[in-house]
């Protein structure tokens, strides 16, 4: 099941990820110092645009200096669907697994993983999103 993990945002707001029930989440675990993770980001947030409304993308930062690293690599780049989730306390990459970054998993509505992906992927192919629809329908 999705894990019930408090993320925060720069600015204090909370998002419970058990509370995204009822929609299919697609959570990705990237860090700004992870050179695959950036590479994700803009194929992500393209994915997040082009699935509105079918699928949330939410990305959540490992980066162990939170806002303070998060916020000044965003500001660089014009993503229009990518929120800025923190895990400051890595419960996320450490109930994953050995923390290799990025891991990306696909949870349906009721919050049961379908797949996941470690390491970088092409989020723009049409293979990716071939995956994502064939989980969707199962």
């Amino acid at each position: 099941l999705m894990p019930a993990v408090n993320l925060t945002d720069p600015h204090g707001k909370t998002l419970n990820l058990a509370a995204l029930q009822g929609q299919p989440v697609l959570l990705n675990l990237w860090a700004t110092w992870c050179a695959p993770c950036v590479l994700e980001m803009p194929m992500l947030d393209d994915l997040a645009d082009g699935m509105k409304g079918r699928v949330r993308v939410v990305t959540v930062s490992q980066d162990l200096r939170g806002a303070d690293t998060v916020e000044p690599f965003l500001a660089n780049k014009d993503f229009r669907n990518l929120e800025p989730w923190l895990d400051p306390e890595n419960e996320l990459g450490m109930g994953y697994g050995d923390g290799n970054l990025p891991l990306t998993v696909l949870f349906d509505a009721q919050g049961q993983e379908l797949f996941r992906v470690a390491g970088g992927y092409d989020w723009r192919s049409e293979e990716a999103r071939a995956a994502i629809e064939e989980a969707l329908a199962k």
